[in-house]
């Protein structure tokens, strides 16, 4: 029994929390997991200064993340000596496995790894330290996907000790949560995998149990050869069969007194827990249970069995004499004791002979008592008691004196759900020890194998109590805490009065620190626009490109974009051309010089971008026609012209290149507009997209300085431009590392070409005609008054809102008039005069009906002739109907009169105002109320529309009014506020009140109606013409409604909302799967090269402050701390692919977000998510599944990355309808990294995207096994050819490809050869020049005709 105490001892579990347990449990998983080696400078120089002799070690635990619960035992790999650490690379190399099996398959269910250092003190004592842990997902977030296959990982470490992952604020995703610390240049390396071979040793090791592959496994043989790792392929020892004859128990001090006593605690139990007496009389015992089972020191083997118990004397009643007297002459020592004597016999198959394996008796209790008032009806309540024998020869009975916890009595009434009483302590019998029913069921374990570990003084006790699961027991040598779960909750047992102050505590907020790696704003958008050389000046002027012109037809002047600008307000205002027209022409597109010549080229483009507050435009596709063919000469830096695409597909016969014009002056500018469009051209850059035409992938972005569209009084002015087309690319810097994980991302750009693009600024003189007045807006005056209303015009009151010019009213019909009268009315319209006249067509099938049915009746009837009968029927009819519809005027007159009276007598009190709004600025205006009576009243003011608010505080009406010059009084405490009823005002006699409001909205409408259309602004020449002509946004309205006490309305304010287009500062395009969320960090540039940025004090920055057009967008910008970076948190969900998500960021430097000094245009493209695993070099092949639309189309496939992806088929094919097809990809990355690859299939009749697919690689790099050396010269013109043999190793002949990863850097002599079996070839290699020194790694992939790589090759290149 010794070995068995000691391994029961040793590895004794604490069990999931109950909420988990109470779970669905699925099937167990075994799973084997290597620690392989700790990188990184993880303990600290001032531990190895205070400690000496220091060792580290891995402690293991299995956590509940959702119930914040450690349970199973900690497992502790071997000690390590920490002199690894002054290697370099620093590495503490582990290599140890561990096995275990679970049916808790959930993503929360983790393993916490945490990283001990051990030493000694100067006095000797020894000490462990906690450096760090790390969170290690066992299964993945989807539960059905399949286990991931065997893979070196690697995991974060964190600062701090498990521990912390018990507290309240660390919800899941624990990973990304604030308060977490990553530990700099420091991971874990490992590998996890399913381990089926473990499958047949399930009833050896219970479940959440970590063990070693060296530790012995009672019941296990050991592992051959020298690994001496049992569990890699575990062998079973044999088993035999065991049976137990002539079972008995005789209890201290006879069975009879025992159950006495035993009611008697039960009962009493019942009464102090509050059941009072029984009802039904005194409890009875029904039912003896007994318990076998086989029990290895980890768990029970098998489910225990479970047998019936009888009293000697019932025995005797039916067994024969010689039964009954051999069991009386072995169990009764003393006369009248009488024992328990099973019937039957057991049988033990699993039995293995080893001194750990032991059989384990529980003895079990089933009470009744009966309840109820009628005798006649009976419930009876039924209960169990369940007993532990001890099975050490060494333990010893304690006194009686002792007391232990229980017995306990769960009672089960029939009918009525179960109930768990709870008792005093009461005595135990010598020998025996009580334990409560355990919730699991009597199949699992004994409850007292499933609780905690015991102490020595405990294990040799006959007395053996139930521990609590929280490891709260006191630290010995014997076993000490760190084997276990228990040293990670060994703080928590505290008193309750410290547990309740612990609570209550608030924690202090710690700095914020973003995960994400922040995007600069600009970043994207670099362009060096520099001067273009002579030799493409000449070309451009040879390639037939139209001039720009002045008014008096003369080219404008040529302005350098490397000149310096002096931006002169007055100079600019004082100019007699006020009116200004842009010209954007748009002339060619060419490739970096550094361009590999391999690289695929667009063939055609399109541009989209936003000018000032123009809506946006996506101009048509233009084609791109080397100069070669376009007839002209060849220019080093320009290769390639734009020319437009006629309908049928051919190029346009007139003159290439695209002008697109826009005309800015006094009938599209608001009045006091024209400062900010000058300063708009001084300070802000135009940033342009450039798509590829045929697979609608955007190729970059450019930025162009307007600074020189400023003419300062100069008649035209023009600039040439040659900007850098950059595209940026979102990679992860490291792997997935499971469930949750933190994923950085690195940004990184890549110039695609160069675009030629002139800007010109053409002045026109401006010319207002009086007739033109009346649709320019009006003045923009911040005071509304409500003088103007107080006057009747007079006229009909059913002509509501009608402006008249005189007091003139021309009588008219009431049918043409009122529609809702007409349609009442029988008597049919003559003339069909009024604007309802047509309306009333429809009564026409009516009519002719009646007059059918009524020429009818009179054929029938014959009396008369028909002539006159009808005459005469008509003119009666015609008077019922003139009759029945005067009696009609007369009641709609009646019931409209009060009401068409009010509606017209409030257009006397009613005032009309125009605004005209932008996303995000904030109109303010005041509104003179007066008060026309003689009396005081106290006003209630009422608004319909949530963007239109009073201004309540004093403070910001104060900023708002210094912010437009207005001088209007400005007072204190002015409203009363009654919680969420509307704010009221008090006016005296006669007084005029000044109440401020501010309009400011956030919303853009509906996409449909924000986007501009294409071919009214594509045209060249064309004016792109005013917004509110142009009917872009829908017009809001706002009606704002004075009462005084009685509901009486003292004024009415109706406002007209006009929404101008905005400014764009910066468009962010990301690609990111469908259905997921996106979370981005946008780093802000300084706040003094923001344009409108307030002007402070040295040192002192402005509040930031966050608004996004969507409200299902989470944007927001976190104090990180006086003079830190700002960033901004944008939290977006994707939706279906290929959905766009578009909406505005705007960014404010004040309090009262009065005007944004950035604007932020996001676009989220939706792609469908593939995630693929590969090797650089090699190809890995995939499938993706086209689906049909409704009609049959003509689709191609492209890819943001041609050269690392081929698709099968390649060129076009038909999709039929609703039909369902394969699309055959090839996936071969040249450098290794995680990466995002964009796939679209595109109509090509239409140039419509029908799916879009995002390919998320994670490459590994192949193993390399030569390297070579070799050193060139920067620029040297004929660059290097070199020499490498290859030998194949294969017997039989073979045919080889050859890939490299720098294709710009290096050329083949050939791209593929076949060698015999064991000869060797010779690869020639061409190394291209350097363009900078440096040195650069280039790896050579030899791979087999399927692609899959046999060798690689890796040549340092040294620029010098």
């Amino acid at each position: 029994m010794s070995d068995w105490n000691r391994i029961f001892a040793q590895n004794v579990l604490v069990p999931p929390h109950p909420q988990r347990a109470r779970q669905l449990l699925k099937e167990s998983m075994a799973f084997q997991c290597v620690l392989k080696w700790l990188d990184g400078p993880l303990i600290k120089q001032g531990a190895l200064e205070v400690l000496s002799e220091v060792e580290c070690h891995l402690r293991v635990s299995l956590f509940d993340v959702t119930y914040r619960h450690f349970f199973g035992r900690t497992w502790k790999t071997m000690v390590k000596p920490t002199r690894q650490l002054s290697q370099q690379p620093p590495r503490i190399i582990f290599r140890e496995p561990f096995y275990f099996h679970t049916s808790l398959n959930h993503p929360n269910i983790v393993a916490v790894v945490e990283v001990v250092a051990e030493g000694k003190k100067q006095d000797g004592s020894p000490q462990a330290l906690s450096c760090g842990f790390g969170i290690l997902r066992i299964f993945s977030s989807r539960p059905d996907s399949p286990p991931s296959p065997s893979q070196d990982r690697q995991l974060k470490l964190y600062h701090g000790t498990p521990r912390a992952l018990l507290h309240p604020l660390l919800q899941d995703p624990i990973e990304q949560n604030k308060h977490m610390t990553l530990i700099e240049n420091c991971s874990l390396h490992y590998t996890l995998r399913p381990h089926p071979a473990l499958e047949p040793a399930f009833h050896l090791l219970p479940e959440n149990l970590l063990v070693s592959g060296l530790q012995p496994i009672p019941g296990l043989l050991p592992a051959h050869g020298n690994s001496g790792d049992a569990l890699w392929k575990p062998r079973l020892q044999k088993t035999s069969t065991w049976h137990l004859d002539d079972i008995f128990f005789s209890l201290y001090p006879s069975l009879e007194k025992f159950e006495e006593e035993l009611l008697e605690l039960l009962a009493q139990d019942h009464s102090q827990e509050g059941g009072g007496l029984l009802d039904g009389g005194p409890l009875g015992v029904l039912e003896r249970r007994l318990h076998v089972g086989v029990h290895n020191g980890l768990g029970f083997v098998q489910r225990p069995q479970v047998v019936v118990l009888m009293p000697e004397m019932d025995m005797a009643l039916t067994r024969s004499a010689s039964f009954s007297r051999k069991v009386s002459s072995s169990s009764r020592t003393s006369s009248g004791n009488q024992a328990l004597v099973l019937r039957s016999r057991l049988r033990l198959a699993e039995m293995v002979s080893h001194p750990a394996f032991a059989i384990t008796f529980q003895l079990e209790y089933v009470f009744s008592s009966p309840s109820g008032v009628d005798s006649n009806v009976k419930q009876t309540e039924v209960g169990t008691v369940q007993f532990r024998f001890s099975l050490s020869p060494e333990e010893l009975p304690e006194t009686p004196k002792e007391r232990a916890e229980g017995p306990r009595a769960e009672q089960r009434p029939c009918g009525r759900p179960p109930r768990s009483p709870s008792g005093p302590p009461a005595p135990t019998p010598q020998g025996l020890a009580a334990t409560q029913n355990s919730p699991v069921g009597p199949g699992l374990s004994l409850s007292q194998l499933a609780a905690s570990p015991l102490s020595p003084a405990q294990r040799h006790s006959a007395r053996v109590s139930p521990q609590p699961l929280d490891g709260s027991q006191p630290q010995t040598e014997d076993f000490p805490l760190e084997g276990r779960i228990s040293h990670l909750e060994a703080d928590l047992s505290r008193t309750p009065a410290s547990l309740e102050t612990s609570v209550t505590e608030h924690l202090q907020e710690l700095p914020f620190t973003p995960l994400h790696a922040p995007i600069v704003v600009g970043a994207q958008t670099r362009s060096s626009g520099g001067q273009l050389s002579r030799a493409t000046m000449a070309v451009l002027q040879s390639s037939g490109f139209p001039e720009i012109l002045d008014t008096n037809k003369q080219p404008a002047e040529a302005v350098s974009p490397t000149e310096p600008v002096e931006f002169n307000p007055q100079k600019e205002e004082a100019d007699r051309l006020q009116s200004n027209e842009m010209v954007l022409h748009f002339l060619a597109f060419s490739r970096v010089a550094q361009d590999y010549q391999g690289t695929p080229w667009p063939k055609t483009v399109y541009f989209t971008f936003q000018f000032y507050r123009f809506p946006p435009v996506t101009t048509p596709r233009l084609q791109l026609v080397p100069l070669d063919r376009a007839g002209g000469p060849s220019s080093a830096s320009l290769s390639h012209l734009l020319v437009p695409i006629s309908k049928d597909g051919s190029y346009d016969t007139g003159p290439p290149g695209l002008q697109l014009r826009y005309a800015v002056g006094p009938e599209f500018l608001k009045p006091g507009e024209q400062r900010w469009f000058l300063r708009y051209l001084a300070v802000h850059t135009l940033q342009i997209d450039v798509w590829d035409g045929d697979s609608l992938l955007l190729l970059g972005s450019a930025a162009v300085p307007m600074k020189h569209l400023l003419r300062q009084g100069r008649p035209a002015v023009q600039v040439a431009h040659q900007l850098e087309v950059v595209a940026t690319e979102y990679e992860q810097d490291t792997p997935v590392s499971g469930f949750g994980s933190v994923k950085p991302i690195g940004v990184h750009t890549v110039v695609q070409g160069r675009l030629h693009l002139t800007l010109a600024n053409v002045g026109h003189a401006c010319e207002r005609r009086a007739k033109e007045s009346c649709s320019l807006p009006p003045s923009r005056s911040r005071v509304i008054s409500n003088d103007g209303a107080s006057r009747f015009p007079g006229g009909s009151l059913l002509t509501l809102g009608s402006q008249r010019r005189r007091n003139v009213v021309q009588a008219q019909r009431l049918a043409d008039v009122d529609s809702e009268l007409a349609a009442m009315l029988l008597t049919p319209a003559l003339g069909g005069r009024g604007p309802w006249s047509s309306g009333r067509e429809v009564d026409a099938v009516r009519r002719r009906k009646l007059e059918r049915m009524r020429s009818v009746r009179l054929q029938e009837s014959g009396a008369e002739p028909v002539s006159r009968r009808t005459a005469v029927l008509a003119q009666q009819s015609a008077r019922m109907q003139h009759s029945r519809d005067l009696q009609v005027i007369d009641a709609y007159r009646e019931r409209t009169k009060a009401e068409s009276i009010a509606s017209l007598l409030s257009l006397a009190i009613t005032t009309q105002h125009t605004l005209y709004a932008t996303l995000g600025t904030a109109e303010f205006f005041e509104f003179a109320l007066k008060n026309p009576h003689n009396t005081q009243h106290t006003v209630s003011i009422e608004i319909d529309n949530p963007e239109l608010s009073l201004i309540l505080d004093s403070r910001e009406w104060r900023y708002f009014k210094d912010a437009a010059g207005l001088h209007t009084p400005l007072e204190e405490d002015v409203f009363h506020l009654r919680g969420d009823l509307t704010p009221q005002l008090y006016l005296r006699p006669r007084e005029t009140v000044h109440v401020p409001f501010k309009y400011q909205s956030f919303s853009v409408g509906p996409p449909e109606l924000a986007q501009a259309s294409t071919e009214l602004r594509a045209e060249r020449g064309r004016d792109a013409g005013a917004p509110w002509k142009s009917g872009a946004t829908p017009t809001k309205h706002a009606k704002v409604l004075f009462r005084v006490s009685g509901g009486k309305p003292l004024a009415v304010l109706c406002l007209t909302v006009e929404p101008q287009p905005h400014m764009v500062n910066q468009v962010f395009r990301f690609y990111h799967p469908e259905l997921t969320f996106l979370k981005k960090a946008i780093r802000l540039p300084p706040w003094h090269t923001l344009p409108g940025a307030p002007v402070g004090r040295p040192g002192e920055e402005p509040a930031v402050h966050v608004r996004c057009s969507d409200p299902n967008v989470i944007c927001e910008a976190q104090n990180v701390g006086p003079r830190e970076p700002r960033d901004v948190f944008l939290k977006v969900a994707s939706g279906p692919s290929p959905e766009i998500k578009d909406f505005f960021v705007t960014i404010y430097a004040d309090r009262w977000l009065a005007a944004p000094v950035q604007t932020w245009q996001v676009c989220l493209h939706s792609l469908q998510r593939v995630d693929v695993s590969c090797v650089a070099g090699q190809v890995t092949r995939l499938s993706l599944v086209l689906r049909g639309t409704q009609t049959v189309r003509k689709v191609r496939a492209f890819a943001s990355h041609p050269q690392e992806l081929k698709m099968d088929p390649a060129g076009d094919f038909l999709l039929p309808p609703h039909g369902v097809q394969d699309l055959h990809v090839g996936v071969q990355p040249r450098r290794a990294g995680s990466r995002f690859v964009r796939l679209n299939l595109v109509d090509v009749d239409f140039h419509q995207l029908v799916a879009s697919w995002l390919l998320c690689l994670s490459c590994r790099q192949p193993l390399i096994s030569k390297a070579f050396e070799i050193t060139m010269a920067v620029g040297e013109g004929k660059g290097a050819n070199k020499r490498i043999t290859y030998t194949n190793p294969y017997p039989t002949p073979r045919a080889y490809r050859l890939h490299s990863d720098r294709p710009d850097l290096l050329e083949f002599r050939e791209d593929a050869f076949q060698v015999g079996g064991g000869e060797t070839y010779t690869i020639g290699l061409r190394f291209s020049p350097g363009g900078r020194p440096g040195q650069e790694e280039i790896l050579i992939y030899i791979n087999d005709h399927e692609d899959k790589n046999e060798e690689t090759f890796c040549v340092k290149v040294t620029y010098q």
